[in-house]
């Protein structure tokens, strides 16, 4: 299986000067394309594109396009055909999920990239070789396992440099210390395991406050002035922050579930419907859950007899007691504990949540479905004892 390894480059200034022309043309490339696809009123196809662009080269208009490599160049196009044929699939159904929109243009501003394949591209000891670059200055944090296939050079908003290599992996084999687990997601608790842990994520407030005073004041600012330059590129480092925290914390939690335990079951959120929630929107897409997910599914590829499982949403996980199965409704965020008048077993809302996410993710595997006791109509199911909301 394939594989993604990033590192990070510190380029001279001579070479960022370099790179800054690669990622102009690579735009270019890439939005010339765009912009002759729409005007014509049909994707023309990869090897129309890519004529153009070798016609363009030799007028006055596009000639810098010559001045560096015409791999990332070609690689643009095949970027472009990507997300076209991404789109026409999704109109006629026949990819998953959301719909996908139609490739808009790549903006200055935005997360620049340039991919290389085998041929433009060489590790030369501690350094890695790029066509018309030169060699780049690399951060070593962990040896390839295999020889790379393609590597991309990224520059993000905050003005950082990485290479990213696409190499070949083998699943490795680790004995697992528990058969499943079900992971309840939260916001004050980000995680709550079946085990009875709880998992706290690392607090970033003090970022989110400065992020969103730096926003006030970049709306204020005079546009193309540099004062606002600076104040995005400032911006821009703050939220790379605050995202390498959040993503270095998941990563850890994605890593210990998945290799622990040879079942990971998680709930399938709404997460697009919790955000238009005014109060807790920028709390849910700060906590990063869709990530959680996304890093649970791609470990289980890298480890043999690992499975993830995703229950459904409308699963009764928080309105059923996990010792006898008695229904009591939906309960309040604002109730953290229950009383079960049927059993008398009194439980932690989160902790009874990820016990029945876990059995209806087992039972989901063994093809059965979970049988719940349903109260009689008129009838008390639970007390519940009030205690601080998430």
């Amino acid at each position: 299986m394939k594989a993604r390894y990033q590192y990070r480059i510190y380029p001279t200034v001579g070479q960022q000067q370099s790179l800054a022309q690669l990622f102009g043309c690579v735009r270019v490339a890439f939005n010339d394309g765009l912009a002759f696809s729409k005007q014509s009123g049909q994707y023309p196809g990869v090897k129309v594109l890519s004529g153009r662009l070798t016609e363009a080269k030799k007028t006055m208009e596009r000639a810098w396009l010559g001045d560096v490599s015409s791999v990332p160049l070609q690689q643009a196009l095949q970027d472009l055909d990507i997300a076209y044929r991404n789109f026409f699939k999704s109109v006629k159904g026949e990819r998953k999920g959301p719909r996908v929109n139609p490739p808009r243009f790549k903006k200055k501003t935005n997360r620049q990239s340039a991919r290389f394949t085998k041929a433009a591209f060489k590790l030369k000891g501690s350094k890695v070789y790029v066509a018309k670059i030169g060699e780049l200055k690399t951060k070593w944090s962990r040896p390839l396992p295999s020889e790379p296939s393609s590597v991309t050079v990224i520059k993000d908003c905050a003005g950082r440099y990485f290479v990213s290599f696409v190499v070949e992996i083998q699943p490795i084999t680790v004995e697992p210390k528990n058969q499943g687990v079900g992971v309840d997601l939260g916001l004050e608790t980000l995680a709550t395991l079946s085990t009875g842990e709880k998992v706290k994520a690392s607090n970033t407030n003090t970022l989110d406050r400065k992020i969103r005073k730096g926003k006030r004041k970049l709306a204020r600012s005079v546009k193309g002035s540099r004062g606002r330059g600076r104040l995005r590129v400032a911006i821009a480092r703050t939220e790379a922050k605050q995202s390498d925290i959040r993503q270095d914390f998941n990563q850890k939690l994605a890593t210990r579930l998945v290799g622990d335990n040879s079942v990971v079951v998680l709930e399938d959120l709404n997460v697009s419907g919790m955000v238009k929630n005014r109060c807790l929107a920028r709390a849910i897409s700060r906590a990063g859950w869709r990530q959680i997910r996304t890093l649970c599914e791609a470990k289980a590829n890298m480890i043999n007899e690992r499975e993830v499982r995703v229950i459904s949403r409308w699963e009764p996980t928080s309105g059923t007691c996990s010792c006898c199965g008695d229904r009591w409704g939906k309960l309040d965020l604002s109730i953290r504990s229950v009383l079960c008048l049927n059993c008398g077993a009194e439980q932690d809302r989160d902790i009874n949540a990820s016990v029945n996410i876990l059995a209806a993710g087992l039972a989901d595997l063994n093809g059965q479905t979970l049988s719940y006791v349903r109260p009689q109509p008129g009838a008390v199911a639970c007390l519940s004892t009030r205690q601080e909301a998430i």
